[in-house]
Formats: C-alpha cells, sequence, structure tokens
C-alpha cells in the first residue's frame, strides 16, 4: 500500500511541472470548513494545534509567574537575618511548591506546548497525529495543576522538597496529607508529559514535509525527538518511585524504611534517574530554539548542522550517566564517585560543540541585534557559567564542600535560567509573529531583556560566595553576624529586578499580542524554515515538497505556490480532517491519516483523570474509583470514533501521486504510538526490578527473611504456561484475522475471549500462590518488592483486559475485519508484551530467590 515512487519534478518544487493541474472549484473552502473550530462554550474542545498549544504556553506561563510570586517571598523573608514575615513550615511549603511548580508545572510543560504550535507548522504538517491526546494532555494539565497549586492557601502544600526524600516524607516523620498532594496530586503531570512525548515522536516520525529527510529535519524537531526520547526513559522512574512512596505512605509497604530491610536510597536512584536527566530534557529544546534563532538573525545557515544533531543525541545518551552526582556526599564506592565524575564532566563537551556551531554561525553572518538575539547571548553567557559551576561541582572533593549550600542553589539556577528561560523568552520574540497579527515591541523587549540579565547576574551571582562562605539552602531564616547579611540583600534586589522584567513583558504582550487566524505578522525575520509559510486552522494550504534545510531560502516561490495550492494534499480527500503520513527516513508520502476533529471526550476524560488523583491524595476513595471509571469510560468514548476504516479507495494528492487513506501495521502511527508505549512501560518495569535487586543488595543476608516460605515452582510454571497460551491464542488470532474474507470469522472474539480468560487466570494464580504462602506486603522489604511485581502485573493485565473487551465490542458493532483491524494489532502489541513482562515477573520473583538469594 505505498505510494508509487514520486515524479521527479515533485522531488524538486511542484511549481516547475510544465502543466500544473487546477484547482477544483470550492477545494479551499472545503478544507478551511474541515478544519474550523467549534463556536461558543464548545470552543474548548477544540483540539487544533493552533489553539491547543497557544493555550498550553499560556498556562505554563501562568505557573511560571506563580512560581515566581512564590521565590519572591522567599527573598523578602531571606532579606535581612532573624526575619519573621514568614514561619518555618510556610517556607517549607514555599520552597517545595517553587520547585515543584517551576520543574513539573512549568519547564517540561512549556517546551512540550511550544512544541505542539511550532512542530506542525516547522515540519508543514496539517497537525500532530494525535491531536485529542493532546487536548487531552492539556486538560489533565490545566485541572490538575491549578487544583495543585491552591493548596498552598490552606496550608496542605508538600513540604518535604521538591525531591521529597524519605525518611522526612515518610508518614513517621510527615503523617498529613501534604506529602501525598505532591505524591499522587502530581501523578497527572506525569502523565500529560508521557502523553505528548508520545505525540512528539510519532509526529516526528511520521508528519513532515515530503522531501523533509532526516538530514534536512530542523534542529528543533531533532531536539524535541531527543526531548521525548529523555521523557520515555526517564519519567518511568519518577512514576514508579512516586508510586512506591505513595504505597509505603498508605499501606507501609516498607520500601524506604531501614528498619525493615528498605533504604531511602532507593528513592533517590529513582528520583535523580530522573531529576538529572530533566535538566537536559529542558535544556535540549531550548537548544533547538537557539539553533533556529540565530541561522536567522543572522541570515545564514547553521554552521555544523551534522554535528549540532550529534551533540543532541550525545547529551540525551550521556545525561542518563550523571544521577549518582547528586548522591556524593552518601558514602558512595570511590570507583563509583570516579565514573559518575567522569560521565558529569564528558557532558560538557556535546553542549560545547553546540556553543561553537552558535558562535560560528554568528560570525560567519552579520548578526543583528534584535530582542531574540540579546536573550540568545544572554543565555550563551548565563549557560556557560552555570556550565562552569556543573563542572567544578562534578569534583567529589569539591561537591563534599558545596554540597546543600547556596552554591548549589546559584549555579541550578544559572543552568535552568540560562538554558531554559532566555531561549524561552527569545523563542516569544521570535515566533509571536507566526500566530498574531503584531510583533512584540523591540523597544520594551530590550527593557525586559536587561532588566532579567541584570536580575539574574544580580541575584545568584552573589550565591555562590553566600554558599563558600557556609550558607546552607533550604533555611527559612539566619542569625546576625554570619556574613551573609549584604549579600542575601543584594540578592533579594535582583530577584525584584527580574520580576519586573517579566512584568514589562506581560505588558508588551497584552499591548501586542492578536490571535492571528488566517492573517499573522508574517515572516518578519526573513527566515528560511517552514513554520514562516502562509497557515491558518489547517496550517499551510498544501504540503509542500523541500529540498533543503532552509526551504523558504533557497526555493523562492515556495510560499506563493504553498499559497496557491500547487503541492500535496491541497484539499480534503475525504471530507474531514486529514494529515499526509510520510516515510520515517525520507518523507515520501505513504497514507492519509483521518484525524479525529474537536469533541468533549479529550476534555471530560482529563477533568476526570485530575479528579481521580486528586480525590485519591485526600482518601475519598469511592468518589476517586468513580472518577476513574468515568475517566476509563471517556477514553473508550473517544477511541471508538477512531479506526475510522477504508472509508474510500485511494486518493491523488497531487501530480499523479495516489496513497491509500488508511493502513495497518507498522507503517500505521498508532502502531508506533504503541511501541513507545510499551517502551514507557517497559522502563517502569526495568526500574521496579532494578528497586528489587537494589534492596537485596542492601540486605544479602535476609533477602528473602528467614522465616519466608517460598512457594511450589509448580505455581510459577502454570501461570507461566496460561501467559504463553493466552498470548499464542492472540496470535492464532491475528492470523485467522488475515484471512481473505473481508468480515472477521466468528472465531476471533472467542480466542480473544478465551485468552482473556487465561491471561487473568495467569495473575490470579501469581497472586494466590504468594498470599497462600504467607508472605507480607508490610513485615520486610522484600514482601513489599514482590508484591509491587505482581501488582504491577495486575494492572497491566486489567489494562489488557479492557482492550480486549473492547476489541471484540468493535467486532460485534462490524468495525473489525481483516482491512479494519488497527484495534486489534494495538491490542496484539500490548498483550505481548503484558505476557513477557509477566514471565520476567515469574523469573526474578521466584527464580531469583532460589538462584541469587541464597535461600
Amino acid at each position: 500500500m505505498n505510494a508509487p515512487g514520486l515524479p521527479k519534478s515533485f522531488e524538486r518544487d511542484r511549481s516547475e511541472l510544465p502543466n500544473p493541474l487546477p484547482r477544483p472549484e470550492g477545494e479551499f473552502e472545503g478544507l478551511k470548513k474541515a478544519w474550523e473550530p467549534p463556536k461558543g462554550i464548545s470552543f474548548i474542545t477544540a483540539v487544533n494545534n493552533t489553539y491547543v498549544g497557544l493555550w498550553y504556553v499560556g498556562t505554563a506561563f501562568l505557573f511560571f509567574i506563580l512560581a515566581g510570586i512564590l521565590a519572591l517571598i522567599m527573598r523578602a523573608q531571606l532579606a535581612s537575618p532573624e526575619s519573621d514575615l514568614v514561619g518555618h513550615d510556610l517556607y517549607n511549603q514555599l520552597f517545595t511548591m517553587h520547585g515543584t511548580v517551576m520543574m513539573f508545572l512549568f519547564a517540561v510543560p512549556a517546551v512540550e506546548a511550544a512544541s505542539v504550535y511550532l512542530l506542525p507548522n516547522m515540519q508543514a504538517a496539517r497537525d500532530l497525529p494525535f491531536p485529542r491526546l493532546s487536548a487531552y494532555a492539556f486538560w489533565a494539565y490545566f485541572v490538575g495543576g491549578l487544583v495543585f497549586f491552591c493548596t498552598i492557601f490552606f496550608g496542605l502544600a508538600p513540604n518535604g522538597g521538591w525531591f521529597m526524600y524519605p525518611p522526612l516524607t515518610s508518614t513517621k516523620y510527615s503523617p498529613a496529607d501534604n506529602a501525598d498532594w505532591w505524591l499522587l496530586g502530581i501523578g497527572f503531570i506525569e502523565i500529560s508529559a508521557i502523553a505528548g512525548a508520545i505525540e512528539i515522536i510519532v509526529g516526528v516520525m511520521k508528519t513532515r514535509a515530503v522531501g523533509m529527510s532526516l538530514d534536512k529535519l530542523p534542529v528543533y524537531s531533532w531536539a524535541m525527538l531527543v526531548f521525548a526520547a529523555m521523557i520515555v526513559i526517564g519519567f518511568p522512574a519518577i512514576i514508579l518511585g512516586t508510586l512506591l512512596l505513595e504505597l509505603e505512605r498508605a499501606f507501609d509497604w516498607p520500601f524506604f524504611i531501614a528498619e525493615r530491610g528498605g533504604d531511602p536510597l532507593l528513592w533517590q536512584h529513582l528520583f535523580w534517574f530522573f531529576g538529572h536527566p530533566e535538566v537536559y530534557i529542558i535544556f535540549l529544546p531550548a537548544t533547538g530554539m537557539v539553533s533556529m534563532i540565530v541561522p536567522a538573525m543572522a541570515q545564514t545557515p547553521l554552521v555544523g548542522y551534522r554535528l549540532v544533531v550529534l551533540a543532541l543525541i550525545a547529551t540525551g545518551f550521556l545525561s542518563f550517566g550523571l544521577w549518582v552526582h547528586h548522591m556524593f556526599a552518601t558514602g558512595l564506592p570511590k570507583m563509583s564517585l570516579s565514573f559518575f565524575s567522569a560521565a558529569s564532566t564528558a557532558v560538557a563537551v556535546p553542549s560545547g560543540i553546540q556553543v561553537f556551531a552558535w558562535i560560528a554561525t554568528i560570525a560567519s553572518g552579520r548578526m543583528k541585534l534584535t530582542t531574540p538575539s540579546l536573550f540568545v547571548i544572554g543565555f550563551l553567557f548565563i549557560f556557560t557559567l552555570g556550565g562552569l559551576t556543573g563542572v567544578m561541582v562534578a569534583m567529589a572533593p569539591f561537591d563534599w564542600q558545596a554540597h546543600d549550600s547556596y552554591f548549589v542553589v546559584a549555579h541550578l539556577h544559572y543552568v535552568l535560567i540560562g538554558g531554559m528561560v532566555f531561549p524561552l523568552f527569545a523563542a516569544f520574540y521570535y515566533w509571536v509573529p507566526v500566530a498574531s497579527k503584531r510583533a512584540l515591541s523591540e523597544r520594551l523587549g530590550r527593557w525586559v531583556f536587561g532588566l532579567m540579565f541584570l536580575g539574574v547576574n544580580v541575584t545568584f551571582l552573589p550565591m555562590h560566595i553566600t554558599g563558600l562562605i557556609g550558607m546552607p539552602r533550604r533555611v527559612y531564616t539566619y542569625p546576625v553576624g554570619m556574613g551573609w547579611d549584604a549579600l542575601n540583600l543584594v540578592s533579594t534586589v535582583g530577584a525584584f529586578m527580574i520580576a519586573i522584567g517579566v512584568a514589562i513583558f506581560l505588558v508588551d504582550m497584552a499591548r501586542n499580542f492578536r490571535f492571528a487566524g488566517e492573517d499573522n505578522a508574517g515572516n518578519v525575520w526573513n527566515a528560511g524554515t517552514l513554520e514562516w509559510l502562509p497557515n491558518g486552522n489547517y496550517a499551510t494550504r498544501s504540503i509542500p515538497s523541500v529540498n533543503s534545510r532552509e526551504p523558504l531560502w533557497d526555493q523562492p516561490d515556495l510560499a506563493k505556490n504553498v499559497e496557491d495550492g500547487r503541492y500535496y494534499l491541497p484539499g480534503t480527500a475525504t471530507g474531514g480532517r486529514e494529515a499526509l503520513v510520510t516515510s520515517p527516513f525520507d518523507a515520501r508520502p505513504q497514507y492519509i491519516l483521518q484525524i479525529p476533529g474537536p469533541g468533549w471526550q479529550p476534555v471530560l476524560s482529563a477533568v476526570f483523570t485530575a479528579a481521580f488523583f486528586l480525590l485519591l491524595t485526600v482518601k475519598l476513595i469511592f468518589l476517586s474509583v468513580i472518577c476513574g471509571v468515568l475517566a476509563v469510560g471517556c477514553v473508550i468514548w473517544w477511541l471508538w470514533e477512531t479506526d475510522p476504516g477504508p472509508v474510500r479507495p485511494p486518493a491523488d494528492i497531487g501530480g499523479g501521486v495516489v496513497v491509500p487513506v488508511y493502513v495497518t501495521g507498522p507503517m500505521n502511527h498508532s502502531w508506533w504510538a504503541m511501541i513507545v508505549l510499551m517502551i514507557v512501560s517497559g522502563m517502569v518495569f526495568t526500574c521496579l526490578i532494578f528497586s528489587y535487586l537494589f534492596l537485596w543488595l542492601v540486605n544479602p543476608m535476609a533477602w528473602p527473611p528467614q522465616e519466608t516460605v517460598l512457594p511450589s515452582v509448580a505455581w510459577p510454571l502454570a501461570a507461566a504456561f496460561l501467559y504463553v497460551v493466552s498470548a499464542a491464542l492472540i496470535l492464532w488470532a491475528s492470523r485467522v484475522l488475515k484471512g481473505d474474507d473481508r468480515r472477521a470469522p466468528r472465531s476471533v472474539p472467542i480466542l480473544i475471549g478465551v485468552a482473556l480468560v487465561l491471561v487473568s487466570g495467569a495473575s490470579a494464580v501469581d497472586l494466590w500462590a504468594q498470599w497462600r504462602s504467607g508472605l507480607s506486603p508490610s513485615a520486610h522489604a522484600y514482601g513489599a518488592a514482590v508484591y509491587a511485581i505482581l501488582s504491577l502485573q495486575i494492572f497491566f493485565v486489567l489494562t489488557t483486559l479492557v482492550m480486549g473487551l473492547y476489541t471484540i465490542a468493535r467486532w460485534v458493532a462490524g468495525r473489525l475485519d481483516s482491512v479494519r483491524r488497527t484495534t486489534f494489532d494495538n491490542t496484539m502489541l500490548f498483550w505481548i508484551y503484558t505476557t513477557g513482562q509477566g514471565l520476567v515477573g515469574l523469573l526474578v520473583v521466584y527464580g531469583f530467590p532460589r538462584l541469587g538469594g541464597g535461600v
């Protein structure tokens, strides 16, 4: 079902055809009608990236302002010694919420939000491949984030630091619900981030302009691809960590209680495996923005494109070898200190490559000192200073002296503000003309930059000295005569300078930002990339064919020809919303993706998801379960409208290129999404197995405890048999479904039903074997770890059960056959993963105590 080869003229520029075809009457009107947003209150159900992206960015910036206000209160408290502006308990909530909101509610969502808006425009795609998923991610984040932030007004905000180290956050020392708000109340952010990462990976790989092969992909797209891959690898660690700590708090499963076989350091390993890569998770999209802005300001292509791309990939890879450098003061072996110290230093190399590439690009062109340019220069200066202090704290002997001092606070803020906030402000000033009828003010922009640049250095440069002369971080007051008074006052003045700069920016946005629709400010920077093409709700009028990285510079008539509909998919082949799916490597047309339009399902799913976590936090279990069931029901309602099947024969998308309107298997975009979801699931499970093995290492003589009675091997063998047979039945059903008869045979739902019984029986056998042996999850960390593995597997089996029943329902409704089988394929993939995870879990739980545990 691949599209035929493209005519050579199309590989260059469709306008070069000697006799371009006339456009059918009403074609453009049909395209605009298909992409119109809903009216009235239903407007909030819009799923266009042009709307959801802006809502997303605006909400992220709102949290930036709220977190900044918390920081100003803290700086006011520390401006003078022995101040009583706020008490110690409120101060603990303030700094916990400041860090949590900045990292979880601003930093990651802000760069994801920008990509929701920019990526389709930059790649000349109609939209991201799962627009309802983007809407779901936004609304879960919006509702849950605002409720979470409001806990600060009721004294319920988390107060254990944004890192939530146990045992401080255990029920023994934090019996109130404050810690639970962090652990459960932030679950929706993790879900939102994962959903966004899946969207980005599939969007970058499968929805690009024709001819935009990987070597012509914008650097920003590369950065977002690495960013999303890092979320897929890194976020599962914090998801698992929060689950384990909440299980300990709610059910007394002692994962982190040393007296019963747990270890608080397990939390640090899980948290920092996520926490340190997160610095690069938010840094890489910012560098991608800089790599787009610098060539436009210098009016010359980026120097060292391939090296910059390799540096992005190398940074993402190396960042996962650095997490232990946050734990140098925990008594690690010297070999570990040496390894992680070397890795922490090595990661500076790819960052340096990018910096030199930007400098070379500026030197090879004529840099215009616009507001975006100023913020880029400020970013280079501040981030470089932060990188230098980063190399310092990467050295274990120095880290031992500076650990938990204000030197680390200064380093962190230089890296995060320089490495993310300044590029983000550069991006605002650079890309607002894409979304607005007017550009932002250059005069006000220079004031914003000046105040923020001076404010950052006035605030955080003295903190290096404050830390070196002994001021510890996270203290709410300090005595007179320590030598910290003047330095803290200067830092407070600097913080208010930053606030004034941000306030002027808000005034500028209020004065000049006017949503463009189809009439934006235009290519005010004479940039060369595709987001500056004329666009509307439907993105570009037609999807162009490109042959370089700066097509607007190298194909002078591109914008006019795109607007005239002289390229691909200039109308709507099916009468609805569509996107052109291209091959992942060379971006050749593969098929037309039928995109679902606006609907209440994503909004309601998101609201009920957020309500599930928030109600669980305050122990309203019954209402929480109801909301969870409603969330699942809304997701099923939402999914029912997907997988429309081949509603019409293959369509001509222009120039005689004919592609199908529906495909299945590895070419299908949802197949890619399911593979990414399986990787996420695999990382959660891998982190759980790591936790099991780590706890064994700290309890080598008591794993399992001597009094433990291990179940007979007959139980895991029986469970494994049931898992394997269930997977075999699904594979058999897949083979039956490939028959020549279009109607799916009756044996398909029967095979699925029997397989459901078997896979459910496998998890039941596993659970019964441990329960009848008398193993308790609360007596020792061994039991807690075993039941955690069982619980995770039961969750996946229940998910498989829902997916299997849903697939049977599709068959009953006549929406599943030998051609229209995407739903079945996705269920089959997840089923195979669940089987594999179950088999590995059985091997670890039943085999390891006998083979490696010494019992």
